[in-house]
């Protein structure tokens, strides 16, 4: 007779069932109230520590001596070559006697970037009570003229102030530029300091420095760089436009020398067009202008005007050396036929360039002399 069995485990199942269904809360919701007391009291503590080092801390940075910058001695400062520790300790006056963690390094930052000669600052802390200061001055590239002044100027348009005895002991030869203005923009400045940096580089390019023999460079329109060229006996304004500077160069010293013989009263030259070269003579002389092919140096025009078909590209800007009304042509000038070789002029265009450069160098030096007797005899520059 078979036996008969009885489950036991399927009473047992719900009831372990329900016992781990039934989990505990987490530590930081405790079921108890004695337990959520305590957790409180344990919360309470631990934000009052934090409190009370925090103003420990404070209390013993800021009162604690060896901290706090003594004098100018605990400012130091790298870098310098234009700037002077004088230059910069204005910045920190209010920060002697006070603590370092308390001082505001960026405001102090700005401050001494605010000096012309200082490109960038950087100020940090070294412990226990010093300041460091770490400055990287601006590279000046031209000379400026401002009124009856000349300053320095950087890439930026920064006018740079130095005396000429300084600038003499650096030995600077530069290019003077023109139409920069401390009170324009910052980018309008930039805008005009880059054509002449891109003027520089394109007459440089070739390693014959040819740069050297500008004398000056007016840049009041920086889509139009107006060159001064130093000649015998007269300077002559020769318009580079904005680009293709090196070329321009090149087409102005192939054929100053036979223009210059044609034209005694040649004052200007226009070498932004593409197929011709204006040619403007001094007022003294009436004003007359001469357009001359760029290609076979032929005379297409005279007195101000162009021949039909053959002027100046519309699109191009008027010359900007065309002040003068347009007259007739003067009598007394060359008439409107092709342009030959002259002896004498090929027999003197070998020495052009040479005498260029030492009539350059000549007036450079001459101009550092003058502008030192100046200041010295009407004291130092505001």
């Amino acid at each position: 007779m078979p036996l008969e069995i009885s489950d036991d485990d399927g009473d047992l199942a719900p009831r372990r069932r329900r016992r781990f269904d039934a989990s505990s809360p987490p530590w930081y919701r405790p079921a108890g109230a004695f337990a959520r007391i305590l957790l409180s009291l344990a919360v309470c503590i631990i934000l009052g520590g934090l409190v009370t080092s925090y103003v420990l801390v404070r209390n013993f940075l800021e009162r604690d001596p060896r901290f706090r910058i003594a004098g100018v001695d605990d400012i130091q400062a790298t870098g310098f070559n234009q700037v002077t520790r004088k230059d910069i300790l204005p910045a920190f006056g209010a920060d002697i006697g006070r603590n370092i963690f308390f001082i505001r390094l960026s405001d102090r930052r700005k401050q001494l970037e605010q000096i012309p000669w200082v490109e960038q600052a950087t100020v940090m802390r070294i412990l226990p009570n010093q300041i460091r200061v770490v400055v990287k001055e601006r590279t000046p590239i031209a000379f400026v003229r401002l009124g009856s002044e000349i300053e320095l100027v950087d890439a930026n348009g920064v006018v740079l102030s130095m005396s000429p005895e300084i600038m003499a002991r650096h030995h600077y030869s530069f290019p003077v530029i023109t139409g920069i203005d401390p009170r324009d923009p910052v980018a309008s400045r930039r805008a005009r300091m880059a054509v002449y940096q891109q003027l520089i580089r394109d007459l440089d390019s070739t390693g014959q420095h040819f740069s050297r023999q500008i004398s000056e460079i007016d840049l009041t329109d920086p889509e139009d760089a107006r060159v001064l060229m130093p000649e015998q006996g007269a300077d002559i304004l020769a318009h580079f436009g904005d680009d293709r500077f090196l070329e321009r160069y090149q087409r102005y010293q192939t054929h100053i020398a036979e223009w210059r013989q044609q034209y005694p009263h040649l004052s200007a030259v226009d070498l932004r067009y593409d197929n011709q070269v204006v040619l403007e003579m001094a007022p003294s002389s009436g004003g007359a202008q001469a357009a001359v092919n760029a290609t076979d140096d032929k005379t297409v025009a005279s007195a101000g005007t162009a021949a039909s078909g053959s002027g100046p590209d519309p699109a191009k800007p008027s010359p900007a050396v065309a002040e003068p009304a347009t007259v007739a042509h003067p009598a007394s000038a060359s008439p409107a036929t092709e342009h030959k070789p002259h002896a004498r002029a090929d027999r003197s265009a070998a020495g052009e360039r040479a005498r260029q450069k030492k009539l350059a160098e000549a007036r450079h030096e001459e101009w550092l002399r003058s502008l030192r007797n100046h200041r010295i005899g009407t004291g130092p520059a505001q």
